[in-house]
Formats: structure tokens, C-alpha cells, sequence
């Protein structure tokens, strides 16, 4: 691959990178701002008020995805990356100048709230338009290669907060951190997206976009929910193969250092150190099982991850609470990152090969960011709701189900490798119609 090429890839996918920074440094460092906008007081109940702002975040993911994949669809995947980038940067940007309690009462967790609303509808967006991009911008042998990208940078937003976490930790006083030292990671996403919208402003658009004039979808309806409706198979299909992908994944990135801290007895510093490992290690697979589905297809892959997922979960969720140290820790957490890359790497491509041009914006991002919402958004309370009962291994149970059901999803539907992204959802002299992919 050329020079530009890898340039595409950089600009497509450097957004997910700041959104994860973001949305990762919010609730890591919510123990440290929480007091700063409500009154004194139970320390548990300011937790709680501060944790509901951040859900908040998750309920405007399916809005953000219908608003900003109707401006992909209608005015381009240029024009709708780089407006979740500048809702990026303003959320960052209001949370590191956000008033405390002392001087302006309540107005402070206001502005809270709304750099959460923006942060969501940024969120719900980012994914499809980053996943679209990504695939249309890619020649059809690299789009699994090139989508893959995508959750490198997520996991990258990850492991870069996670750094600057254990810096300031260790170079700034417990008071300096609650006092003022919070707002540094907001300043710094803040930053970042901004370095991100220079790059997107300068971007070019995609050729599938520009050279589809009849994708079977009509001008007039592109973007719509009623284009989407007329696709809605394709749209629940995103909604179920993305269920077991999605809880899979936040159990083993954003639960696995609170459930090594809490459930397996590990201190807070080795559970941090396992997950900031196997973090790393679980980037690098991400572009290899990218290649690796463009040389024998996505279907392989998906499936050996529904598998993986199904049988191991609770062997390998049962044996990391026994772990007892670092390097057991880190051996079971790789074989769990390693059996979700088979998602994880290419499920961006999986669902933009599923729409026609006009629709494939909003058909990747509204479906998606419901999935989301309902299962991966919830993951982290639904295991700690079985934790409380007394039950935890209950949890296993569930996401190796969600996999399951997924596994069905995957083994029913068709290849999607070589689609032609510009004829999807046409009707072709000689051939069938390009639609749902379904054996």
C-alpha cells in the first residue's frame, strides 16, 4: 500500500482514538472529580450522581448515530467525520473548564452533563462514519486490513489514558489530582481532536460516495429511516452480530481491571499493569486478523470467534479469578483479547459491506450504536448486578450466551469479502439483486 493510502487510514481512524481517550478518562477519573460539582456529602452518592451523567453518554449513542449518519449519507463521510471531531473537541473542551460546586452550585454538574450529551452524540456517529470511511476509502483485497485500524485506535485511546493516568498518578499529590489535576486529560483530548479536525478538513472523499449516483437508495431518500427501513434486515443483522461481539469486548477492556481488582484479588496496580499489557498485544493482532480475513474471508473469522467466545468465556472467566498473579493474569487475559480479534478486527468492514452507498452511513451507525447501547453499554452493571446477588458466574454465562446467539447470526449469513461496495443494493441486467447476505 502507498504512502496515501496509509494517510487514509490514519485520518479515517485518529477520531476513535480521542473519543476512547475521552470516554475512558471520564470514568476513570471520575473518583477524583466527583466532589468537585456536588455539595459534601455521602462520597457514595456523589459517585452515583457522577456515574448517571456518564450513562447518559450511552442513551445519546442511537441519536448521535441517526444525526450524524444521515450527514454521512446525505453530505458525505468527509462532512460527518469531521463534525463528530468538533463535537469531540467541545466535550472535552466543556469538561476541563467545567465550575465546581463552590462557584456556581449546580451550574457545573449542568455543564457536565452537557459535554456528556455532546460526547454521545459524537460517539453514536464516530464508529460508522470511521467504519465507513475506512471501507469505501480501502481497495476491496486491504478493506479488512484497513478497517482494522479502527479498533487499533480505540485501543490506543485506551492505553493512552490509561498512561496518563498511572503519570499523574505518580507525579501529582491525591489533593493536586481532586483539586485540579482532573482536568488535565480533558485538556489534552481537548487538544487532540483538534489536531484531528485539521487533519479531516483536509481530507478527500471517498470515490464510492462521489461516483454512486444510483445505489438503489434514490437521492432524495439518502440517509433516511425510511431508506433504512426498506434495508431493516440488513439493520437487525448489524444488531445481532454485534451482540456478542460487543459485550465480549467490554468485559475483557473496560471491566477486566475492575473484575482482576475486585474479583480475582489482584492489587490495583498489577490489575492495571495486566490490562495495560494485554491491551498492547490486542492492538498488534488487529491488523494481521485484518489481512488474515482478506485472504480467506470475514465469515472464518467471525465464527471462530462465536465459538471461541461460547465455550471459553466461562473456563477462562473462572480460571482468571484464581489467577493470583500478574503472569497468569496476563496469559488468560491475551487468550480471551485473542479469541474476540476475530470480531473485534473487522466487524467495521462486516457492516459497511451490508448497505448500499446512499444508506450505508446510518445502516452501520444507528443499528450499531443500539447494539451498543443495550449490550455493551450495560455489560459493566450487568456483572456487578451478579456480583451483588451472589452469583457472579452468572455473568460468564451471559456473555458467552450473547456470543451464541451471534454464532447463529454468523454461520446463517454470507460472505460479505467481495461485495462490490458501488453495486449493493442495485438491481443488475443478469444478476440478482445485491441484498441481505444470508445463505
Amino acid at each position: 500500500m502507498g504512502r496515501d493510502h496509509w494517510k487514509k487510514i490514519w485520518v479515517g481512524s485518529a477520531g476513535n482514538m480521542v473519543e476512547w481517550f475521552d470516554w475512558f478518562v471520564y470514568a476513570s477519573f471520575a473518583t477524583y472529580f466527583a466532589g468537585a460539582f456536588f455539595p459534601e456529602g455521602n462520597d457514595t452518592a456523589k459517585l452515583m450522581n457522577t456515574a448517571g451523567i456518564f450513562a447518559v453518554g450511552f442513551f445519546m449513542r442511537p441519536v448521535g448515530g441517526w444525526l450524524l449518519g444521515r450527514v454521512g449519507d446525505r453530505k458525505g463521510r468527509k462532512a460527518a467525520l469531521t463534525l463528530t471531531v468538533t463535537l469531540m473537541s467541545a466535550s472535552a473542551l466543556l469538561i476541563a473548564v467545567a465550575p465546581t460546586y463552590a462557584v456556581a452550585g449546580y451550574g457545573g454538574a449542568a455543564v457536565l452533563l452537557v459535554a456528556r450529551l455532546l460526547q454521545g452524540l459524537s460517539v453514536g456517529g464516530e464508529y460508522a462514519a470511521s467504519a465507513t470511511y475506512l471501507t469505501e476509502a480501502s481497495a476491496p483485497e486491504h478493506r479488512g486490513f484497513a478497517s482494522s485500524f479502527q479498533y487499533v485506535s480505540m485501543t490506543a485511546g485506551q492505553i493512552l489514558g490509561l498512561g496518563l493516568q498511572i503519570v499523574l498518578q505518580r507525579t501529582m499529590s491525591t489533593d493536586a489530582l481532586h483539586s485540579w489535576g482532573w482536568r488535565i486529560p480533558f485538556i489534552v483530548g481537548a487538544l487532540g481532536a483538534a489536531v484531528v479536525f485539521y487533519l479531516r478538513r483536509n481530507m478527500l472523499e471517498t470515490e464510492v460516495y462521489e461516483e454512486t449516483a444510483d445505489d438503489g437508495v434514490g437521492h432524495g431518500r439518502k440517509g433516511t429511516l425510511k431508506a433504512l427501513w426498506a434495508h431493516r434486515r440488513e439493520a437487525f443483522l448489524v444488531i445481532a452480530l454485534t451482540m456478542g461481539g460487543t459485550v465480549a469486548y467490554y468485559t475483557y477492556t473496560t471491566y477486566l481491571t475492575k473484575y482482576l481488582s475486585n474479583s480475582a484479588g489482584l492489587s490495583k496496580q498489577t490489575a492495571t499493569l495486566v490490562s495495560f499489557c494485554a491491551l498492547i498485544v490486542f492492538a498488534c493482532l488487529q491488523p494481521l486478523a485484518g489481512r488474515l480475513s482478506d485472504r480467506i474471508g470475514r465469515r472464518p473469522l467471525l465464527i471462530t470467534f462465536a465459538v471461541g467466545s461460547t465455550l471459553l468465556t466461562v473456563p477462562i472467566m473462572t480460571m482468571l479469578k484464581h489467577a493470583g498473579s500478574f503472569w497468569p493474569a496476563l496469559g488468560l487475559s491475551l487468550l480471551a483479547l485473542l479469541v474476540i480479534t476475530g470480531y473485534t478486527s473487522i466487524n467495521a468492514c462486516v457492516k459497511a459491506e451490508l448497505f448500499p452507498t446512499g444508506i450505508r452511513a446510518l445502516g452501520v451507525a444507528l443499528p450499531y450504536a443500539i447494539a451498543n447501547a443495550l449490550f455493551g453499554g450495560t455489560a459493566e452493571y450487568v456483572a456487578l448486578w451478579f456480583k451483588d446477588s451472589g452469583i457472579e458466574s452468572g455473568y460468564y454465562w451471559y456473555v458467552a450466551g450473547c456470543a451464541a446467539v451471534s454464532l447463529i447470526v454468523y454461520l446463517t449469513m454470507r460472505e460479505t469479502r467481495d461485495i462490490d461496495l458501488g453495486r449493493v443494493g442495485t438491481s443488475v441486467p443478469g444478476q440478482r439483486r445485491d441484498r441481505l447476505p444470508v445463505s
